[in-house]
């Protein structure tokens, strides 16, 4: 699928549930505990010999077939271990996040929406144009991936933020100062300098990034061919690197591809993270408009 655009609009800022500066807390709250030690068994063992090997285990996606609502429904069951703000199942924050992006990105032509009465047209107003109705899409897919804690595999390797292994962590990763002391990559000399394994530019494409629900679910998108334009698969395999996308680090990694898109992840990263609040929403009085989006775009049994 073509590109729409080289960059989204900028929207307003989704309006969250409590202040901005509540939220990624990683010092203090009812959860820390849970987040930190979920942070302390990452940091242990995302290595590169680790990432090699899981990227190896699932790029095949021969786990099992199932559609992507059957997969949502999976994620009733999973509570992200990492995220202090979230004690709910996945599944809500996949519909939090898809509706915030709906209403500061509404649709102009919904699929399977009947056309209605015609209408005189009003004054015509020039403004930005919004991305189309596959953005809503990527809110409702980008935390998928978090399947994998349900097909057997640790919390650790899967959900949580991401980082480059194979080179020195950034100071921005999440408890990075107290946390990677048994891993064995740190003291390997390859892997423990500014560019590690990597040349200065060589772009996120040709980085080895911990492995997690990001890299999965970009890998089940790309092997069953979803019809969605480049800045989708991208949003999501990137999306939980808050290290670059948040605070700026790594940038010497980074290609013109990379910083091109920084815009597109930032946008959906305001919806990731702004609409978690206890209020849930109704989910079957959702479900008909997102099973057209991926009757759309990702229709039927998929490749896990």
């Amino acid at each position: 699928m073509s590109s729409p655009r080289a960059d989204p609009d900028s929207s307003e800022e989704p309006k969250p549930g409590k202040a901005k500066t509540e939220f990624r807390n990683y010092t203090e709250g009812k959860l820390i505990e849970r987040v930190y030690n979920t942070y302390l068994l990452m940091h242990t063992h995302q290595t590169v010999e680790f990432v090699r090997r899981k990227s190896a285990q699932y790029g095949s996606c021969s786990l099992r077939r199932m559609s992507v609502m059957e997969a949502l429904q999976l994620l009733d069951q999973l509570v992200d271990e990492s995220d202090p703000d979230v004690d709910f199942p996945n599944s809500f924050h996949a519909f939090q996040t898809a509706e915030g992006i709906r209403r500061a990105h509404p649709d102009k032509g919904r699929a399977g929406a009947r056309p209605g009465p015609r209408r005189v047209p009003a004054p015509r107003v020039t403004r930005p144009r919004s991305p189309p109705d596959w953005f809503h899409l990527v809110g409702l897919l980008h935390d998928l991936g978090k399947v994998l804690a349900l097909f057997g595999e640790p919390q650790w390797a899967v959900v949580g933020d991401t980082f480059p292994v194979g080179c020195r962590v950034q100071k921005s990763v999440v408890y990075g100062d107290s946390t990677f002391h048994d891993n064995p990559d740190t003291k390997d000399p390859r892997y423990s300098t500014e560019y590690g394994m990597y040349q200065p530019g060589c772009g996120l494409d040709n980085v080895l990034m911990s492995w997690g629900h990001d890299e999965y679910m970009y890998q089940v998108m790309k092997f069953n061919n979803f019809a969605l334009p480049k800045e989708a698969f991208y949003m999501v395999r990137f999306h939980s690197f808050y290290p670059w996308h948040a605070h700026g680090d790594y940038g010497h990694l980074c290609s013109e591809e990379d910083r091109r898109m920084l815009p597109w992840v930032r946008e959906l990263n305001k919806f990731d993270l702004y609409t978690k609040q206890e209020e849930l929403p109704d989910v079957q009085q959702l479900r008909a408009y997102y099973q057209g989006l991926i009757d759309k775009y990702c229709p039927g049994q998929l490749c896990w």
